[in-house]
């Protein structure tokens, strides 16, 4: 069975938010910090902020195609309730 994940990377340098789809977001993660990827080969300090696993690669296409309109503040606020939620698992 197939992962499909959709993510969030963060570079400070640019101040800069990136969402996308992978099955592997770390390996994604080390290409986007490698200058592999057009839209973020200006920075290498991309770290990864949200990872969201969903049941298709379908579902995870929607979703990426949702996040991508979501503004600054719409990504700040996601990526701090799933932090919020994180912490109260302990």
């Amino acid at each position: 069975m197939e992962n499909h994940f959709v993510y969030i990377i963060y570079s400070e340098v640019g101040d800069c938010y990136y969402r996308g789809y992978s099955q592997n977001p770390k390996k994604r993660l080390q290409q986007h910090n490698n200058q592999e990827s057009k839209f973020t080969s200006k920075s290498s300090d991309w770290r990864l902020v949200y990872v969201e696993k969903l049941v298709t690669k379908r579902d995870a296409l929607i979703r990426e195609k949702g996040l991508k309109k979501y503004s600054k503040a719409q990504i700040k606020e996601l990526i701090l309730l799933a932090k919020n939620c994180l912490d109260t698992l302990g």
